[in-house]
């Protein structure tokens, strides 16, 4: 029987997502399987897995730390053993992940971590207990992690200038780093353009098609984390860029599977993504020391440059796929404190005299 081959991105990885996936399953208690089947309708592969990998976590730290779940093997762990645990057991679980170690390594989690744990703690027992399959929900009973805003950490509109001057020009790389820049430089620039100039996502970035782009409308079609498709547009710049490189991309011979892919690496197969971060990183060292700039820094850049040209935080969030402007706002949130103060002098009750 002849196999098959997707040149689908997005198929690739729902179908890399579904292997681990499985794997992750098969090491769980049986009744997980019950719980998974009943949230597949509404949620996405990758979204499942991160939950696998969570659920096993938490009973990797039962197995370890619980006297009763440590006599048995995690897949022996019963439901009705799940239902006696209390509030405390979940709390004592997200103090132990602050730092454990597994296979030798030391591994942290900051509130950003806990907080993603405990929810999916809360819907794993939420869905047994709407079911009425046990009688108390103890993860509905603790308070998610405080949160501490961080700074948003983005290029200033100079640094973006030379930035890209130096993704073209390539004059503060090594001469090793020089021998590839030749080949990439046109390819280079049109990534770091597209980045900066619509702020998708670099998983968003590697899994584009040539087909996706539409030079008619100046947009790209993108398929976001929800797995719903969007089209994001783009400007003068960005348009320059990209048919630089797709002229340069038409004498490419890609491998075989790649064929479709719009950002090829020096193998001719389809970007990865840890490529792409690498690839930032190295072209953002020579521009600051001061900053460690990563692919999503860039989407921060341009969500801010955005929201400080429009002042539309509902844009902001449309256009970065945020589905819900909250979480635009607590990103920005400092900038909305900063118009609120300019505003309080536009309005003017009476004239100077």
């Amino acid at each position: 029987m002849a196999v098959i081959k997707s040149d689908n991105y997005h198929d690739e990885q729902n179908k890399q997502n579904i292997l681990k996936f499985r794997a992750v399953l098969d090491t769980l208690p049986s009744f997980c399987r019950t719980y998974f089947r009943g949230i597949e309708d509404y949620t996405s592969t990758r979204t499942r897995l991160a939950y696998a990998y969570d659920i096993r976590l938490f009973f990797e730290f039962l197995h370890t730390k619980n006297s009763i779940c440590a006599k048995m093997d995690i897949k022996d762990i019963s439901l009705d053993i799940l239902a006696q645990l209390t509030r405390m057991d979940i709390e004592e679980f997200l103090e132990y992940i602050t730092l454990y170690q597994k296979d030798g390594k030391d591994i942290t989690n900051d509130e950003r971590g806990k907080e993603r744990k405990l929810a999916s703690l809360r819907s794993f027992y939420n869905y047994y207990f709407e079911n009425e399959l046990i009688e108390k929900n103890p993860a509905a009973l603790v308070p998610m992690p405080k949160k501490h805003q961080k700074e948003i950490i983005r290029l200033e509109p100079n640094e973006v200038a030379i930035l890209l001057d130096q993704v073209e020009a390539g004059t503060k790389l090594t001469k090793k780093e020089l021998e590839y820049h030749k080949k990439t430089r046109i390819r280079d620039v049109a990534l770091l353009t597209l980045l900066l100039g619509t702020g998708i996502r670099v998983s968003e970035c590697v899994g584009l098609d040539i087909t996706d782009v539409n030079f008619d409308v100046g947009g790209i079609k993108i398929r976001r984390k929800g797995g719903y498709e969007a089209v994001i547009y783009f400007g003068e710049e960005v348009e320059t860029a990209l048919l630089d490189y797709l002229e340069e991309r038409e004498h490419i011979i890609p491998e075989e599977g790649h064929e479709n892919a719009l950002f090829l690496s020096l193998q001719n197969r389809r970007m990865a993504v840890r490529s792409v971060e690498n690839l930032v990183k190295k072209y953002a060292s020579r521009v600051t020391t001061l900053k460690k700039i990563t692919p999503h820094k860039l989407r921060s850049t341009y969500g801010t440059t955005l929201y400080q040209e429009t002042g539309d935080i509902y844009l902001v969030a449309d256009v970065l796929g945020h589905q819900d402007v909250n979480t635009t706002r607590k990103h920005y949130a400092a900038q909305e404190d900063e118009r609120r103060r300019k505003a309080a002098n536009v309005v003017r009750l009476r004239e100077k005299k």
